[in-house]
């Protein structure tokens, strides 16, 4: 059987993030965009929520697919989604972004490669700079 899709998608999950950086939705949404077009995705639209007492959600919409976070700030933890269609983008690339900004202590990360039949799950090496 062949398949005409074809796309990426990370999954990552972020512990030991500083709780004011994820607990601002306006931080994080500029943060996401910046991520999403250093892979080269195009934004269709962003939406973010503040979660009070605490907590952040942005999903950016990409012509490609999406880019999302979730932020649970006292747990420092992050839920970091991209999946990109087509083989221009590197979702990859925009997780790294963020790794980097959010400078995380412990980072886990799975890569699904979707629409060529059975799911492929890999383990994948995130770029970190130094970790505290």
């Amino acid at each position: 059987m062949e398949y005409s899709t074809f796309g990426r998608h990370v999954a990552v999950d972020a512990w030991g993030v500083d709780y004011d950086l994820l607990n601002n939705a306006d931080a994080l949404q500029a943060h996401l965009v910046e991520a999403a077009e250093a892979c080269g995705a195009t934004v269709l639209s962003v939406q973010s929520k503040q979660f009070e007492p605490q907590g952040a959600t942005v999903l950016v919409l990409l012509s490609e697919s999406h880019l999302s976070i979730h932020t649970y700030p006292e747990k420092g933890f992050a839920a970091i989604d991209c999946y990109t269609c087509g083989e221009t983008v590197d979702p990859q690339l925009a997780v790294d972004y963020l790794v980097e900004t959010l400078k995380p202590k412990k980072v886990f990360a799975k890569k699904l490669i979707r629409g060529v039949g059975e799911l492929e799950v890999a383990d994948v090496e995130v770029k970190q700079t130094e970790l505290v």
